[in-house]
């Protein structure tokens, strides 16, 4: 994966960071729940391009934690866990948090390796440079490392 690897969409965007052998994530929103949507969609741009991955299943995820910090760590394992067991790739997310529940969904497809040719696994996401902060602009950003 390129190092510059983004997408980018409005405020709402994500992106890849370097990180040794793992992978940095970076999301980007005009809300907090649009930056968490947009660094999972960054989590699944480090196994396979997002835009192969038709949504054609909705997974419903629901998760919580006492801070914003820990509940996007808590979002982002739930999707790999939805990922292994049910063998899918997600290609669009929409979040919603109230204090500190998240429900969240995922749409996607499963796996055919020849279609989404994956270029790693996602074993998990890591507290490692985690962040969940707004801007001085009014938007979001959040990071973590997965380890691939």
């Amino acid at each position: 994966m390129s190092d510059a690897l983004s997408h980018r969409k409005g405020h709402n965007r994500w992106e890849h960071f370097p990180h040794g052998a793992d992978a940095g994530l970076r999301g980007f929103g005009a809300t907090r729940e649009a930056a968490f949507a947009q660094i999972a969609c960054a989590l699944i741009a480090a196994i396979t391009d997002p835009p192969e991955v038709s949504p054609i299943e909705r997974v419903t995820v629901t998760c919580s934690a006492p801070d914003d910090e820990t509940l996007l760590v808590e979002w982002l394992n739930a999707i790999v866990f939805e990922m292994a067991v049910r063998g899918m790739l997600f290609s669009r997310f929409a979040v919603q948090i109230s204090g500190t529940e998240l429900q969240g969904e995922a749409w996607g497809e499963p796996i055919d390796v020849e279609k989404h040719q994956p270029a790693a696994e996602v074993k998990g996401v890591t507290y490692t440079a985690l962040k969940v902060q707004q801007r001085s602009d009014g938007t979001w950003f959040c990071q973590c490392v997965a380890d691939v």
